[in-house]
């Protein structure tokens, strides 16, 4: 039977595994940063206002970080360090909701760790950390009870929360940015509005139990509304079109979180908008497809009604967005309801 000195003696292992490979960046602040290649270091993006910083290996050691580029969706830049005697963390799975998951940083005092649980699977391609937030974490690792590397750590996209890009995205971004100093960044090209579909709804009885919804959705901020016609945003959003590409959640203008983006009246209104949903089934009506994008190579039209991505539904179309957007240049399948019938539509993602 394991104890709860057993245990603690597994967490403190966990944060000791980590924390070799974890360094502190001498950014705008203060901040830690994941090692995740030889000589490769993963950092926050928005807290770096030059091309070069400083960066303190685990045994006091100062070497220069050199940005190779950055990537503001998932706010994270790699740092090419010449001289970095540091191991990288091994990825490893999260696993199952309420499992154990630990924060590591490293700010100026010395490595520092909060516990938490695994909330369950990523959202809008961010992993909640489940703990509690820190001075200078941002950048360290997120780890599961195997010390192994789940996450890359942010405690400034969402006020009050500690967030993290998973491991399989914070690998590919960093693949990315050192082979091509950018990260693409996916799109359809298709402007759309929730629609809700009652949980004993028919295809044939749709309007007659007022399925497209009014208030807020009709012709707001995610369909024509005040934004008029012949204006694509992408795929719609707070987080398409104006800002124009590249520009992640809760970043505003200048890819810097928080400022913009899904603030706390945009949470408070989709927390309205899945609990009045709640037990239905909701789809993303078309209502604008951009002309020569990869919606319209596929075949899409104003009226079809997206219902999956790859077999995942939605509660929103930022989801669709966020989605999307990590899939430049893939094939991904949506499930679509056009003309009374399911069908199943493949496209090209696009790149910007």
């Amino acid at each position: 039977m394991t104890t709860l000195s057993d245990l603690s003696t597994a967490m403190a292992d966990a944060v000791e595994q980590a924390a070799r490979s974890v360094v502190t960046v001498r950014a705008a602040r203060p901040v830690s940063g994941t090692v995740v290649g030889e000589g490769l270091v993963l950092t926050p993006a928005h807290l770096l206002h030059a091309d070069e910083v400083p960066v303190v290996t685990p045994d006091g050691q100062t070497r220069t970080g050199v940005v190779v580029g950055r990537d503001p969706g998932s706010d994270l830049a790699l740092l090419r360090v010449d001289g970095l005697n540091v191991p990288a963390l091994t990825a490893g799975e999260a696993g199952r909701a309420g499992e154990l998951l630990l924060a590591v940083g490293r700010p100026t005092g010395g490595v520092q760790a909060s516990l938490g649980l695994n909330p369950g699977r990523a959202r809008d391609g961010w992993l909640h950390a489940g703990a509690q937030p820190f001075p200078g974490v941002s950048g360290g690792a997120l780890v599961n009870a195997q010390g192994e590397l789940v996450g890359v750590l942010n405690a400034g996209v969402r006020r009050g929360q500690l967030l993290a890009v998973p491991a399989a995205r914070a690998a590919r971004v960093a693949d990315l940015l050192s082979r091509e100093g950018r990260v693409p960044r996916g799109y359809l090209g298709l402007a759309t509005q929730p629609v809700h579909f009652p949980a004993a709804a028919t295809p044939d009885s749709l309007e007659d139990e007022g399925a497209f919804p009014a208030g807020p959705f009709a012709g707001g901020p995610f369909g024509g509304g005040r934004f008029g016609p012949g204006r694509p945003r992408g795929e719609g959003g707070p987080w398409g079109g104006r800002r124009g590409p590249g520009r992640g959640p809760d970043h505003g203008g200048h890819g810097h979180p928080g400022r913009g983006g899904m603030d706390e009246a945009r949470l408070e209104k989709l927390r309205r908008f899945r609990e009045r949903f709640a037990g239905g089934r909701v789809g993303l009506t078309v209502v604008q497809v951009e002309a020569g994008s990869p919606g319209q190579a596929a075949g899409f039209r104003v009226g079809d009604v997206l219902l999956a991505l790859d077999g995942e539904g939605f509660t929103h179309p930022a989801e669709l967005l966020s989605r999307v957007r990590t899939h430049a240049g893939e094939t991904v399948t949506l499930r679509v309801l056009r003309g009374g019938e399911e069908q199943d539509v493949t496209v090209s993602v696009g790149e910007r």
